[in-house]
């Protein structure tokens, strides 16, 4: 089972021209915060036990008596047309409110009171969720139209830190992912069946079977979009580079960027590992001022992808390693500054939701470069690394 949920706060400042200004952190309990939740499945979220920074229910009037004191928020973007609907299970009562915004900011709009409530369960229930089956704690699906956003926002009483068990669906309503002989789904967006275009392939790196995943691409106009299947065709007119990145349960997340070339066949494979006890993800990107322990700016999004990681895979415990980059023997300062970052990883998820009892940390001094003789800055910049290892 694994968990999902992870938010962003957002409140409002008021500038010297008196204009109203977003603001976003990585907590667990706003809107702004909320997890993506980028593969459909059973996962098992944990409440926070505390509300977010402000009430982002304020612009809804007829939200008015609901008490924002301990929320969790979610999104799910539909990748084509199809139906959502859920399950939620909870040993405590909770509540469900879902929105729908037009644009892609829909927390601004839930701020403004512009988003639409599609679906509201007010009355505190141990079980509630969307089915075709409808009850008192049961509503109809929702039909959302491709790259449509919704919000789910679950509160619970306060001060709960219990865990809510939800299985989340979304099923083609036109048929537009077909099954591969292997029993993975095929996205085949080419405009042309016979013509050459982009192949992306994602495999479990155990098996080599094919793995059902989502994913999202950039970099590539005209197919710069969310998508989930297993085998991925596109029509690719401009040559560049694409960015990708892929999550599936129970699975390590992987970025990638590849470069693909204009009306040429080219074939992406993306071999993704499953997560077990003992097994690790290096994450190059978490980085940090040489000799500090402080992030630099570009840590902020793998920061926020190991939140997510983390925040979907609640069932996990991990371990945070921290490597710094310095010639010769070990030092203390060196194990000390090692030490330092990994903790600093790990007050980063205590403070935005992930419960401190998962986590653990350890520091490698520089006893583990993955360039021993660095000679570049790139490969210095490597050895400052975070790595995450499965207890």
């Amino acid at each position: 089972m694994k968990s999902a949920f992870l938010l962003f706060i957002s409140f409002f400042a008021i500038n010297a021209f008196g204009q109203q200004i977003l603001e976003s952190s990585d907590a667990i309990s706003d809107c702004t915060g909320a997890t993506n939740v980028l593969q459909t499945g059973e996962y098992r979220m944990q409440f926070s036990g505390k509300g977010g920074k402000v009430n982002d229910f304020k612009a809804y009037d007829m939200l008015s008596d609901l008490e924002e004191k301990n929320s969790l928020f979610c999104s799910f973007k539909a990748s084509y047309n199809g139906r959502f609907s859920l399950k939620a299970t909870c040993p405590q009562p909770i509540q469900m409110i879902i929105f729908e915004g037009e644009t892609k900011y829909p927390c601004e709009e839930i701020a403004k009171g512009s988003a639409e409530i599609r679906r509201i369960i007010t009355k505190p229930s141990l079980e509630l969720g969307l089915d075709l089956v409808v009850s008192a704690s049961t509503l109809y699906p929702i039909d959302l139209a491709s790259g449509k956003e919704l919000i789910i926002c679950f509160i619970g009483t306060p001060k709960m830190k219990g865990y809510v068990d939800v299985n989340f669906t979304f099923e083609p309503i036109n048929g537009e992912l077909q099954e591969t002989s292997e029993g993975g789904k095929l996205f085949d967006l080419r405009t042309d069946k016979k013509e050459p275009g982009l192949s992306i392939l994602v495999r479990d790196y155990e098996t080599g079977k094919p793995v059902i995943a989502n994913i999202t691409i950039g970099g590539i106009k005209g197919i710069t979009a969310a998508y989930q299947g297993s085998d991925f065709r596109f029509s690719i007119e401009k040559s560049g580079k694409v960015q990708l990145k892929i999550d599936a349960e129970g699975y390590f997340f992987v970025d990638r960027e590849e470069p693909v070339s204009a009306n040429t066949e080219t074939e992406i494979v993306v071999w993704i590992e499953p997560l077990g006890e003992g097994k690790s993800m290096q994450i190059d990107e978490i980085e940090f001022i040489p000799g500090s322990s402080e992030f630099l700016q570009s840590a902020e999004p793998k920061l926020r992808r190991l939140k997510d990681f983390l925040a979907l895979n609640a069932g996990i415990r991990v371990e945070i390693q921290g490597h710094v980059h310095s010639n010769g023997e070990n030092t203390f300062e060196a194990q000390k500054l090692s030490e330092a970052r990994a903790k600093r990883v790990f007050h980063y998820l205590v403070e935005n939701g992930i419960d401190k009892n998962r986590l653990t940390t350890v520091g490698y001094g520089n006893t583990m470069p993955i360039f021993p003789n660095a000679k570049f800055a790139s490969e210095e910049q490597s050895n400052r690394r975070v790595e995450i290892k499965v207890l």
